[in-house]
């Protein structure tokens, strides 16, 4: 009787570990889908201006050709990945 009871709780706790180890990955996935990235394809940004100093703010302006799984971007006409940090923030139009 005392070993069937241990089993079950062994089961039990198997089952528990499954099911919290599935409903993490869902998560995972559900912030992979998110639609609010912060760039998008053929979207225009703006490197900041420390990072360009001397150039007007046309000379900084570059388009998105993709977004990566890291969330970087790659751009047209420069190389290399770049992250959020590196542009100017979006200023929302009311």
């Amino acid at each position: 009787m005392l070993g069937g009871l241990a089993l079950a709780a062994g089961a039990l706790g198997a089952i528990g570990a499954v099911v919290m180890k599935g409903s993490r990955r869902e998560r995972r996935r559900e912030r992979a889908r998110a639609p609010d990235t912060w760039a998008r394809p053929g979207m225009a940004v703006v490197f900041r201006a420390e990072l360009m100093p001397g150039r007007d703010t046309s000379e900084r302006t570059y388009h998105v050709t993709s977004l990566l799984p890291s969330g970087r971007v790659l751009l047209d006409g420069v190389s290399g990945e770049h992250a959020e940090k590196e542009f100017q923030p979006l200023i929302a139009k009311s």
